[in-house]
């Protein structure tokens, strides 16, 4: 009796058997409704399993994983987070870096959804810690260990935790600050754990990012499909993806060894069999993985849908890049940019402010302002083109009346269009920025604010939004970020592909929209894209431009209703403001 006792007390003290990572996420997370059209038990792709066994690996330190959206990578991240609070809590730290602050919040409360959907995952992140170090937000306690949600726009704080498991996410998204890589100073904070896992995912942006940079470091695993026609294993890359001219719905797979046809009803099984190879073993200790939304079995990403967003996305390059970066999980090759100008002017159309091109909606006007003179670029906007329509330089002290004078008569302008009405300008950009030209600028836009006429400063930084109105109390301040917008410029251009410039424009145009060049440079050891002044060059026209790209952001109109309203004969006439007189109503 006592050894049978015995027996069931030693068994019912034994702790469970610990399932490989894959098996538990299945066999433990829900999906919440917020998190997924079919909320419930959770269930892995044969891709996602091969990433959980490079993670459940303790030989395996680093895990990279170069992505593309639809692949189900953060419902991933979430079931490895929760694993290692359920099965790992003894003196188990975890760090989640995001972007910025506002995606570790928004993280931290997918996450919490996803526990409390989860029956063995719900008040595992206690509330009930000690007054002085109690849960919050951004950091969470469970038994044993903590969790806590960083923004790598804040560098500061990642140096006052450490972590035994840290996770980076959206990488390409970090910005190298004064302190320093956010992602070398995340790492610094492991070092004491000779157990450490560091996993990073990201879409790449552009062929230098950290991404990139990881995953040619590590083992750089693809995943390959056996071919359902002769058996042979290979990755379904964009260049093997097939489809007769005008029928997206005809997307099939062409296999890259054997020319096989094989249709898309073939991929949910080809995908299940489908398996992780490294192409380079000679690398240990660092796990990375490739994948793209080819192999996605989600409805959104069929093949035949790709294609139908490629076919769209090819119209310009910022699209293409966006198709590039989140479908394909590639990063945006740079191309150099020493334009020549004589071949820019070689490109001019036969169209201008004397003969509008039809597709051309709305009318912008950036203005460069110097001591002298104020340089204008007059650009029309299309649904997706952008023709530079005229260049002026209107002479005189910046602090007179003429020059001002001039640019009001330009901005009331009005031109014939194509569809039977007029145009005129629809928005304009000032600069106020440099030159100590603030409050004369300010002066000149504040009365036609109503007509979208805005002072605006440059800003640095290739993922500040276009434009964006200043948090200044009391100012009527847009901010452009003139690095985003060049960028977008200069993919036009280096691809001759959707920028036109009109036959009046002036070779001095050109000479200035040619002063700048994209360059990559080493800051602390990190590759950072940046435009630099070619040497002896002037700029003025680069900057109108800019300005007056950035324009577009404050024109909201309804595109099928400026349509109808270039084909009226005449432009619509604004409402007459009527002010009352007190006196006369006495």
């Amino acid at each position: 009796m006592n050894s049978q006792l015995r027996s069931r007390s030693i068994i019912a003290l034994k702790p469970p058997s610990r399932l490989p990572l894959s098996c538990w996420i299945e066999a433990n997370i829900y999906l919440p409704s917020t998190a997924s059209a079919t909320p419930g038990k959770m269930r892995l792709w044969s891709y996602q399993r091969g990433i959980c066994d490079a993670i459940d690996d303790p030989e395996i330190e680093r895990v990279t994983v170069l992505k593309s959206a639809r692949i189900g990578y953060t419902q991933l991240l979430s079931g490895v987070i929760a694993s290692y609070c359920v099965n790992s809590p003894c003196t188990c730290t975890i760090l989640a870096v995001q972007p910025t602050a506002d995606d570790a919040r928004d993280y931290s409360v997918d996450l919490e959804a996803l526990f409390e959907s989860s029956p063995a995952l719900r008040g595992a992140l206690s509330d009930d810690a000690a007054e002085n170090d109690r849960s919050t937000m951004l950091s969470r306690k469970f038994p044993g260990g903590s969790l806590k949600f960083l923004a790598a726009k804040s560098p500061r704080n990642l140096r006052r935790h450490t972590a035994k498991v840290l996770l980076l996410d959206e990488i390409d998204g970090y910005e190298v600050g004064q302190e320093g890589d956010p992602i070398a100073l995340a790492e610094m904070r492991t070092l004491t754990f000779r157990d450490r896992k560091i996993i990073a995912g990201s879409t790449p942006i552009f062929d230098f990012g950290p991404a990139t940079r990881l995953f040619d470091k590590s083992d750089k695993r693809v995943f390959e499909v056996p071919c359902p026609s002769c058996d042979e294993q290979s990755e379904i890359r964009w260049a093997d993806i097939k489809w007769d001219e005008g029928k997206p719905e005809s997307a099939h797979w062409v296999c890259p060894k054997n020319g096989c046809v094989i249709p898309e009803n073939h991929k949910a099984e080809m995908v299940e069999a489908g398996r992780w190879r490294a192409t380079a073993p000679e690398v240990t200790g660092h796990a990375g993985f490739r994948i793209n939304a080819l192999v996605s079995p989600h409805f959104n990403a069929r093949w035949g849908k790709l294609v139908g967003e490629f076919l769209e996305a090819k119209k310009s390059p910022e699209t293409l890049q966006t198709f590039t970066n989140l479908v394909l999980g590639e990063p945006w090759k740079t191309e150099t940019d020493d334009f020549d100008e004589h071949e820019l002017f070689g490109r001019r159309g036969p169209f201008g402010l004397k003969a509008i091109p039809a597709e051309v909606m709305f009318l912008t006007v950036g203005v460069d302002c110097q001591d002298d003179r104020l340089e204008v670029v007059i650009m029309g906007h299309a649904k997706s083109d952008i023709y530079v329509l005229d260049h002026r330089v209107f002479y005189g002290p910046i602090d007179g009346e003429s020059v001002w004078q001039d640019l009001d008569s330009l901005l009331r302008e009005r031109w014939a269009h194509p569809g039977g009405g007029t145009i005129g300008i629809d928005a304009a950009a000032i600069d106020s920025g440099d030159g100590g030209h603030t409050d004369i600028v300010n002066s000149f836009t504040r009365a036609r604010f109503g007509r979208r006429i805005v002072s605006i400063k440059g800003v640095a930084g290739f993922s500040r939004p276009f434009l964006k109105r200043s948090g200044a109390k009391g100012q009527l301040l847009w901010l452009v970020g003139v690095d985003a917008v060049k960028s977008q410029l200069f993919n036009r251009i280096s691809r001759d592909q959707g920028a036109h410039f009109a036959e009046t424009l002036e070779p001095v145009y050109f000479e200035q929209l040619t002063s700048e060049r994209r360059v990559v440079r080493y800051a602390r050891g990190v590759p950072l894209m940046r435009f630099e002044r070619i040497k002896g060059k002037r700029a003025e026209t680069l900057d109108a431009s800019v300005y007056a790209y950035a324009a577009r952001q404050l024109i909201n109109q309804n595109l099928d209703a400026r349509g109808d309203e270039l084909k009226s004969a005449a432009a619509p006439e604004k409402p007459k403001t009527v002010i009352k007189s007190k006196w006369l109503s006495r």
